[in-house]
């Protein structure tokens, strides 16, 4: 009967998820939104003109409003004036006697907001127009409650409402009339410390008092005035002057010479002036030159002065204007949302990955115990005794840990492998002795009877829903059934190696699924290389949500050797591009680039951008290096070294770990190792620094090595249905226009040199571009690039052609070229001539 229930039950469950599902869609879906916001705006703008309507036709409207059902005020509609109807009398006086007066405005206002965002006709963070609405909405009722507390008593027009009477006059009677200023002082106060960031300085400069030195100078200065007509005086007043107020550096300066002293220089006396000092010239028919030293006394920071008019006066150097150095803040708008072009995505669900039942082979205790007998009676045999052994059950290994008696060396436990193998009629076993961080040796065994790790029990993990990585992949489950997970940003790169047919492909699907369950397409994009042109071609109908290109190609999968080079050296321009913008944000990686982005601290006119990861992934790198060589292993080694802080991750993977295709540059650069199941001992030594991987028993079995540690995983299946069915479902969403767009690149020798440009073939820009030259005055590639947000190796042919045809000069080593047309009348005239 329970199981009868229990079946009834699950139909309703689905029901019930299906409709909340559906209404969810319902919502998220872009034209309901911008329905919604548009009758959301209609309705602010009724109420918004039955609430000024009340200020004009409010008294005439209040008796009827009050005393008058609203059954009887829609029959004769002739008593009400105000300009929305009966209805907008109601509710103009709902809001502006009844709820917080003026101030009901602010809530007209968030309304509005709501309406425009929901339309997308701008961006802004509601939970922050929420929290100003709401702070400005209580403070001023209560303000103008208790300022025209009075006006209450013979009014139609109550400003601050019933509600802010009520508040102000709860704090009277609890805080005072002093309190309550104070009260409504402090939190004018704060909400402008939240609205603007240049409130702080000022009231910083208020509570210091520093206000009061210079009225306190002035007056000073009114009783010492016989001082100012000696030469010290003045200089002395002027140093004041200077120090109290900077602004008037520049007039202080020209004001304290006077002419006289201009016309007779050198008249007055080192006496006079106790800061010249007289140094003798070393001819006589040379005058003497009066060495001005000026010893600025505490924290003054006046500039040195010059005794006449010889030297222009020094003025102190204000703060840069200089326009990259500006400091820029737009967090008034809200954060920047990186995933609001695609908005309506949705992640895939878990029911398109296959379930798999991991009851039905588990390991019988009679296996079990027979294992562990046969093992205690070979070591034995062979003079080794033994105090303990236990057993530890994995999905399809099982590992036995022994601890040795006293006495036993570990190396005899040791050579013993192929002997407890044959005992076992085992496909191979491997010793681990001793066991890293205890006092046991392992042996690990497998199973009779292999489970599946699917890769449906790994997403739906709490371990992997609950994790914080900024790249996770779930690869497998360990010999403890436990999720095994890393952070491929803490990786950084991945080396995969194999024999054919042991799982190496499993792997890297498995590997890409886990990271389009987590990563919204704003945030990832992959390059895929694939010289076998069947591993992933499945991923093209996602080529416009997470896969990236060269702009010219067609299809975003790289098949062809040449177009990898073409793509690996334009992830180089990538790489260097996005360094150069960090050093321009004052960052050291992407994560704290993209907070300060988000945050809107960073200028997308000055070419900032949110920048997405980028996973480089590589099957069969051994034919790329039998066909490039050098010329794919060098910006591999190169993307591998810096790459890591930038956010470009590679994985590659090969069948043949030998030294010829895992070269000591790529062993260098990547020090997360996988290890499929491999035919030799110096395989593994290659791809592991270890032996290990020739003694796996394939099917998924792998070692996962990175720096010191070890760990033996069972890899998680993905079949082709599951991905064909996750592909799909991303697929068939809203996706950007086009795949992600990666730098151009020409190779050396092939773009074409300026003398031979045909600029009857001229950029669509390049109009636009000679303005900018000609109008700015300098000719900078760099500068073409940020202002039109181009690639450059496009912004390079601009200038070519701009220097072919005569508006900007030839290259000049480290310095800008020279603009040969001195204003736009000259540059129309010129485009007269290029026609």
């Amino acid at each position: 009967m329970a199981k009868k229930t229990t079946k009834k039950k699950r139909p309703e469950n689905n029901d019930i998820e299906d409709i909340l599902e559906s209404i969810s869609v319902f919502f998220t879906n872009e034209r309901v939104r911008f329905l919604i916001g548009l009758i959301l705006i209609f309705l602010v703008i009724y109420v918004s003109i039955a609430s000024i309507s009340f200020f004009f036709t409010g008294g005439e409207d209040q008796n009827a409003v009050v005393h008058t059902s609203t059954k009887d005020l829609l029959i004769n509609r002739g008593q009400v004036n105000n300009w929305a109807g009966v209805r907008g009398a109601y509710v103009a006086e709902l809001l502006m006697n009844r709820c917080f007066g003026i101030s009901s405005f602010f809530i007209l206002f968030f309304l509005g907001s709501l309406g425009v965002k929901w339309m997308g006709i701008c961006r802004m963070s509601l939970l922050k127009r929420f929290l100003l609405c709401s702070a400005m909405l209580l403070w001023s009722a209560v303000f103008l409650s208790f300022t025209f507390l009075k006006s209450y008593e013979d009014t139609f027009l109550y400003l601050g409402g019933e509600q802010g009477f009520y508040l102000s006059d709860l704090l009277i009677k609890n805080l005072g009339k002093t309190g309550t200023i104070l009260l409504l002082i402090a939190g004018f106060l704060i909400i402008a410390v939240c609205l603007s960031n240049k409130v702080i300085p000022l009231l910083r400069k208020f509570f210091s008092f520093s206000w009061s030195q210079k009225w306190k100078r002035k007056w000073q200065w009114k009783w010492k005035w016989p001082a100012w007509k000696t030469k010290a005086g003045t200089a002395d007043r002027k140093a004041v002057d200077d120090e109290e107020d900077t602004e008037d550096d520049k007039e202080g300066m020209e004001e304290d010479v006077p002419e006289e002293d201009e016309e007779h220089h050198g008249t007055t006396t080192p006496e006079d002036r106790p800061w010249v000092t007289h140094v003798p010239a070393g001819d006589k028919g040379k005058p003497d030159i009066e060495f001005i030293i000026n010893v600025p006394t505490g924290d003054d920071e006046m500039g040195y002065e010059t005794a006449g008019n010889d030297l222009p006066p020094v003025v102190r150097p204000k703060a840069t204007t200089n326009n990259d150095n500006e400091p820029y803040d737009e967090s008034a708008m809200g954060d920047y949302d990186p995933r609001l072009d695609l908005s309506s995505y949705r992640f895939p669900p878990l029911d398109l990955l296959k379930k798999y039942d991991q009851g039905q082979n588990q390991i019988n205790k009679e296996e079990q115990t027979d294992n562990q007998k046969r093992i205690k009676q070979t070591l034995e045999d062979f003079g080794i005794n033994i105090s303990s052994i236990n057993a530890t059950v994995g999905p399809t290994l099982t590992l036995y840990e022994v601890v040795p008696a006293v006495g036993v060396r570990i190396s005899k436990i040791r050579n013993l492998e192929d002997d407890i193998a044959l005992s076992l009629s085992a496909l191979g076993i491997r010793i681990i002795a001793p066991m890293p961080g205890k006092g046991t040796i392992g042996i690990e065994v497998p199973n009779k009877d292999a489970q599946i790790v699917s890769m449906h029990s790994l997403i739906a993990s709490r371990k992997f829903n609950e994790c914080k990585y900024d790249l996770p992949v779930a690869l497998g489950r360990t010999i403890t059934n436990d999720v095994f997970m890393f952070d491929l940003c803490k990786a950084p790169h991945l080396l995969m190696a194999g024999a054919t047919g042991q799982g190496k492909s499993v792997g890297l699907n498995a590997i890409i699924t886990s990271l389009l369950y987590k990563k919204h397409p704003a945030e990832l994009k992959f390059v895929m290389v694939d010289p076998k042109m069947v591993e992933f071609s499945i991923y093209e109908a996602i080529e416009r949500h997470y896969l990236a290109k060269l702009p010219d190609e067609d299809k975003a999968i790289i098949t062809d050797y040449t177009k990898v080079v073409y793509t690996l050296n334009s992830l180089c321009k990538e790489m260097d591009d996005r360094y150069e913008l960090l050093t321009k944000a004052h960052v050291r990686n992407i994560k704290e680039y993209n907070e300060k982005f988000i945050n809107r601290r960073l200028n997308p006119e000055k070419g900032h951008r949110f920048m997405p990861y980028i996973v480089v992934v590589i099957d069969e790198f051994g034919d790329l290096i039998m066909m490039a060589g050098k010329d794919i292993e060098m910006p591999i080694a190169r993307i591998a070294q810096k790459a890591r802080a930038i956010g470009i991750h590679m994985i590659i993977a090969t069948q043949r770990p030998t030294t010829t295709i895992i070269t000591g540059n790529i062993k260098a650069n990547f020090p997360a190792r996988v290890a499929f199941r491999v035919t030799t001992m110096v395989d593994s030594r290659t791809i592991l620094d270890s032996k290990g991987a020739n003694q796996l028993i394939g099917r998924g079995d792998l070692l996962f090595s990175q720096g010191s540690e070890m760990t033996r995983v069972q890899c998680a299946f993905v079949d082709t249905p599951e991905i064909q069915n996750v592909v799909s479902y991303i697929g068939q969403q809203a996706g950007y226009q086009r795949a992600y767009g990666l730098p151009e690149y020409l190779p050396e020798g092939e773009d074409k040199m300026p003398g031979n440009l045909d600029l009857s073939d001229r950029d669509p820009l390049f109009d636009e571009a000679a303005r900018l030259i000609v109008i700015q005055q300098q000719g900078s590639t760099s500068l073409i690039q940020r202002k039109f947000s181009i690639g450059y190796n496009r912004a390079g042919r601009l200038m070519d052609q701009l220097e072919r045809a005569g508006i900007v000069g030839p290259v000049e080593g480290s310095k800008a070229r020279q603009v040969l047309i001195p204003d736009e009348y000259t540059l129309e005239q010129k485009f007269m001539q290029l026609k």
